[in-house]
């Protein structure tokens, strides 16, 4: 299955969810959080089986990060084969750890999809390196910046002036547009709002 490109303002009412993390789906005006359809549909009246609610964990994650389903079926799989810790957390910290995400969160980009296009298109170093693999798995101490060429690009320098998305296991220099990932992240820094012991319940019936 291909990646979503659509409406994330779509994406975020159908599941109660801002996939951008911010809220900006639901601002200047869209303050409608029904589900689509012509009149939508009172979220309060709707009931949703175990196994719908582990399929909605799963789409509104995997449309937060970007990721096709292969991509983050096989992310799973491979925090399943991680020693320690809890297998949920786990693979949060994995979806973390993804180049195009860790873009995003040091503010070089104002979106994870931003982020994932200056990537492919060869804009990010890492470790001096060119990197166009936007699920490139970094490690703690990788180093990541914008090409030379790029760093007085408007978009990354606007990013860079609205960035609220810069959180503890990232360290940023916004004057040299470079930064790194210090450390892998805690539980208690991601997002609050996901249930990920529903999306281990999903794939353990299919991932053995």
């Amino acid at each position: 299955m291909s990646r979503y490109t659509g409406s994330t303002f779509k994406k975020a009412r159908r599941y109660g969810f801002s996939i951008l993390e911010n809220g900006k789906e639901f601002s200047k005006g869209k303050k409608r959080v029904t589900t689509p359809g012509q009149h939508g549909k009172d979220k309060t009246r709707l009931k949703i089986s175990g196994y719908g609610a582990q399929l909605q964990e799963k789409q509104k994650v995997k449309f937060m990060y970007g990721m096709t389903e292969r991509q983050f079926r096989n992310t799973f799989a491979r925090a399943k084969k991680v020693h320690g810790g809890i297998l949920g957390t786990n693979f949060l910290v994995l979806l973390e750890s993804k180049l195009d995400n860790i873009v995003y969160r040091l503010g070089f980009a104002m979106t994870r999809q931003a982020a994932r296009q200056l990537v492919n298109h060869g804009h990010i170093l890492v470790n001096s390196k060119k990197i166009d693999i936007p699920s490139y798995q970094l490690k703690p101490g990788d180093k990541v910046e914008v090409k030379e060429a790029t760093k007085k690009n408007e978009k990354v320098s606007e990013a860079l002036q609205n960035n609220a998305s810069t959180v503890e296991f990232v360290k940023v220099d916004k004057n040299a547009v470079k930064g790194e990932f210090s450390r892998l992240p805690e539980r208690q820094e991601l997002n609050a709002e996901i249930n990920d012991a529903l999306i281990v319940e999903w794939y353990n019936r299919l991932i053995k």
